[in-house]
């Protein structure tokens, strides 16, 4: 997270930059309406005008790339493992309770956690489906 921090912070100067250059080389602003020069400057005041929304363009670009599309990705993943459970797989559930599934319906999983103690739960709980033995993972 803190990675995702230090970009977003540089693409925040980067926009406070590209703002303030012009002013320190001495370009003058927008001449107002109604003053000679007025329609040649007006066309370069609508692009920037224009302009003024690359910013939060590259922001939200930033945010998407950063944040957004890898926890689709995840949850696409998620979903995909769960779709995927079958009787015997032995899996740890978000609370941390480790076990083997004994019965799956459409939303419910069942789990052994221990000899003849068997838990019923949400699928959406399951957290990640064990390689190897449970017993492994216990020592």
């Amino acid at each position: 997270m803190n990675k995702i921090f230090r970009i977003y912070y540089l693409v925040i100067s980067f926009v406070v930059l590209t703002d303030l250059v012009p002013l320190a080389f001495g370009e003058s602003p927008a001449v107002p309406a109604g003053s000679a020069g007025s329609t040649a400057l007006g066309a370069t005041q609508q692009a920037g005008g224009i302009m003024a929304f690359a910013p939060f363009l590259l922001m939200f670009a930033v945010l998407y790339f950063l944040v957004l599309r890898p926890q689709q990705k995840k949850m696409k993943e998620q979903q995909q493992m769960i779709s995927s459970l079958k009787q015997g797989d032995e899996i740890v559930t978000s609370s941390g309770l480790l076990g083997k599934v004994t019965g799956i319906t459409e939303k419910v999983v069942t789990l052994e956690i221990a000899d003849d103690v068997r838990v019923k739960m949400l699928k959406s709980q399951v957290s990640q489906v064990v390689k190897g033995q449970i017993k492994d993972l216990a020592q």
